[in-house]
């Protein structure tokens, strides 16, 4: 009994001690959360060849480490894949059903910054096209038509992470993404449907890359765990992206 009663005692302590009493005798929290993530990343940056940093930042600002969040645009998951985009690599990479488990809409978000990065051939023109969508990116390069002033934020919050040193390229092919497998045609002859991520209100600011937040894995979760300084949380807020069109 008296065992007993000093596992109990010790088991009450660790519970209730503050986190830096306990640290040495178990997990952190956040380090159970970010575990199962974590694999993940690693699984999709060997994958599609991309590095690990960027998907932790790219999940970071798109839902804050929140795998169950949806944006008023239908956004999903950890990474806010659209549903069309999740369709898609669900069907080229045997994914599940579910577009919120974790493991599965990281790989599909990862495949599609790598289509992104493959197409535009620069880093911060692979966060505006996943941003706001190849479509509306090339629309920006080719006519200069204005992006979403979101993406604009997007691409710089996140610049220094990935390297990259403005959202500027040539102007792509116009039918270059009817070639591309991520997206579903919908006919013998007609053009496929890309995810569109943004509506027609745009920002006028310059694009450039500030300088962004400290993008190691252990911080991902910083925010909901109150050891960081609170992020704006963009699926609390009006989304500037639009449904995707069939």
């Amino acid at each position: 009994m008296r065992r007993l009663a000093c596992h109990l005692t010790a088991a009450a302590f660790a519970i209730t001690s503050p986190p830096g009493m306990a640290a040495a005798q178990e997990v952190p929290p956040a380090r159970t959360a970010v575990a199962p993530v974590a694999s993940s990343i690693v699984e999709a940056a060997r994958r599609f060849g991309l590095p690990e940093a960027w998907i932790w930042a790219v999940i970071r600002v798109e839902s804050r480490g929140n795998a169950a969040a949806v944006s008023p645009a239908g956004a999903m998951g950890l990474m806010q894949v659209m549903p069309a985009t999740w369709a898609a690599m669900r069907t080229r990479y045997g994914l599940g059903a579910d577009p919120f488990d974790a493991h599965d809409n990281i790989v599909a978000g990862a495949a599609f910054l790598r289509l992104m990065l493959d197409r535009y051939g620069n880093p911060a023109a692979m966060l505006a096209a996943y941003n706001a969508g190849p479509g509306r990116y090339d629309d920006w390069v080719a006519r200069r038509r204005p992006l979403p002033a979101e993406t604009v934020a997007y691409v710089a919050q996140l610049g220094d992470v990935t390297g990259g040193s403005g959202v500027a390229g040539a102007a792509p092919d116009p039918l270059a993404w009817t070639h591309a497998p991520l997206f579903i045609r919908v006919g013998a002859d007609g053009p496929a449907a890309a995810p569109a991520r943004a509506d027609d209100t745009s920002g006028t600011l310059p694009l450039r890359i500030a300088a962004a937040e400290d993008a190691r894995p252990d911080t991902l979760f910083a925010v909901r765990f109150g050891v960081a300084s609170p992020q704006p949380d963009r699926t609390r807020t009006p989304d500037r992206r639009e449904a995707d069109t069939p």
